[in-house]
């Protein structure tokens, strides 16, 4: 049975969902897989969210990952370490072919970073891997990075969904990867077929022998289907279902914190290149009524730099850091000149409800301040173009940092770095900027924790985002689906890899 979009609407999208007295038929080893969006493209090197980051992770892979864990673990390298010099050795696996059956080389590996790296290049972690000086092969399975600086976190940054070796001969239009699944079809906009490939390099992985993808971008149709049993999985479980999932005896639920909502903004023109209209906007919003109606209560205030409480890194002081106070906000706006507020135009979308709250919310209190907001909420493709391009005054996003360490957090608080949807377009933070290179290059861990206080502390004055909510993200299965996990913190985005691990029927 396919429920309509009529059919939901007739319901008036209240809570449960639609009880369904019979379910569409599934397939054992074959998995139903509801994504969010339509992933613009599955460019290996180039960032278009997560559901694309999903099944890029599924048809290539890096040279490591993380575990369910959330641990470093090897992929098509099976060992990395430090040398004597301070250069990354990675020693690659025997016997590891790509879907056109040729064997995985560390040709293949220098030849996809010179592609990252590449001056004209748009991969996402460009600028990262431009610090790379020189790549060495010692012999036809060893690649020897040598960098600028030293580089603690070299290793995290093949874990990102969106750095994939691909076969060095491979035609721009059709990266050839080295994946557990092979892409052999797809629908545009509507769904993508994948296969298990049968010379993958883990003996008994995938365990299933077929995902088929279909996009929902309707956040409430996706979790109807998953009650109606036209899809076995999905992404993105709205927040307004969860105690619906939770309640099917039929299904579950498995979320993690780690994900947050977050503002950014143009800094090349306007009120927002000064940093103190930028505290004002830190200091507007109230975050509990984020958490209560885009989350449901689902989700924690952000009043800070996004660091994990319980972590080294966590500071109670500067985890108030942007604290509401509205008295605060309308000082920094008349330090910076603009006492009687401004127009702006506030970018968001409305393919996710998060983001559409979310966004409604923050206009919200920054009128309370005198800034007033003009919604912009395309579907999700065109808000991944406009970002990019800068065409936006502010704008609301959700995201995660890139893994559960600090540098993750480069992804998105790092303005030096090429433009990028999902962080602030041309805003000068360069002390934020500079304290995170030193991080990344400093290997004694108690010097870390004390570099990445100070960052904190910078961020907190130069406002490269601003923090508003952490959230639930939830994946909604059919009980039946075993092995999949949920990665914990900032990797939860991430999640999509451990498809390789999951069985169904």
């Amino acid at each position: 049975m396919m429920i309509s979009r009529r059919a939901v609407v007739a319901t008036g999208l209240t809570l449960p969902f639609l009880a369904v007295p019979g379910r569409a038929q599934s397939k054992p080893g074959h998995l139903r897989f509801g994504l969010s969006a339509w992933p613009p493209n599955l460019q290996p090197w180039v960032t278009t969210g997560v559901s694309a980051g999903t099944v890029k992770t599924l048809i290539h892979r890096s040279l490591l990952s993380f575990n369910n864990k959330g641990e470093l673990a090897g992929e098509l390298a099976e060992s990395w370490s430090l040398d004597a010099q301070g250069a990354w050795v990675f020693k690659l696996r025997p016997n590891t072919v790509f879907h056109n059956g040729e064997p995985v080389t560390a040709d293949d590996v220098k030849w996809t970073i010179e592609q990252i790296a590449d001056a004209k290049s748009t991969a996402f972690m460009r600028s990262q891997f431009q610090s790379i000086v020189r790549i060495e092969i010692p012999d036809p399975s060893t690649v020897r990075l040598v960098t600028r600086e030293p580089q603690a976190t070299l290793p995290t940054w093949f874990c990102n969904y969106n750095v994939h070796v691909v076969w060095r001969h491979s035609e721009a239009n059709n990266p050839i990867g080295a994946g557990p699944f092979r892409l052999v079809a797809q629908e545009r906009g509507t769904s993508l077929d994948i296969e298990a490939f049968d010379r993958y390099y883990k003996p008994g992985l995938p365990k299933l022998r077929s995902i088929k993808f279909i996009v929902y971008a309707d956040e409430n149709l996706r979790a109807a289907a998953l009650q109606a049993g036209d899809v076995d999985m999905i992404e993105y479980v709205p927040w307004q279902a969860m105690s619906a999932v939770e309640a099917d005896p039929r299904l579950k639920l498995d979320t993690q914190y780690g994900p947050f909502m977050d503002i950014l903004f143009n800094g090349t023109r306007g009120p927002f290149s000064d940093a103190r209209v930028r505290r004002a906007v830190a200091h507007a919003v109230k975050r509990e009524d984020i958490v209560k109606v885009a989350f449901f209560g689902r989700g924690k205030p952000l009043e800070g730099v996004p660091i994990v409480e319980g972590t080294p890194w966590y500071d109670a002081e500067l985890a108030k850091g942007w604290a509401y106070d509205t008295a605060r906000s309308k000082e920094l706006m008349a330090a910076a000149g603009v006492p009687n507020g401004f127009e702006a135009v506030m970018l968001a979308t409305a393919q996710f409800g998060m983001h559409k709250d979310t966004a409604e919310i923050v206009q919200k209190y920054l009128a309370d301040i005198g800034i007033q907001c003009e919604l912009k909420l395309p579907e999700w493709s065109t808000r991944v173009t406009l970002g990019v391009r800068g065409q936006y005054d502010i704008a609301v996003h959700g995201i995660a940092a890139d893994n559960n360490d600090p540098d993750g957090l480069t992804i998105v608080l790092d303005t030096t770095l090429p433009p990028s949807h999902g962080r602030s377009f041309g805003v000068q933070a360069s002390r934020t900027a500079e304290l995170l290179a030193r991080g990344r290059s400093e290997f004694d861990q108690t010097k870390r924790v004390a570099i990445y206080k100070d960052m904190q502390r910078a961020a907190i004055e130069e406002v490269p985002m601003v923090g508003l909510a952490w959230r639930a993200q939830g994946y909604g299965m059919d009980k039946r689906v075993q092995g999949f996990t949920n990665l914990p913190g900032a990797l939860s985005t991430s999640s999509g890899g451990m498809l390789e691990e999951t069985s169904f029927g």
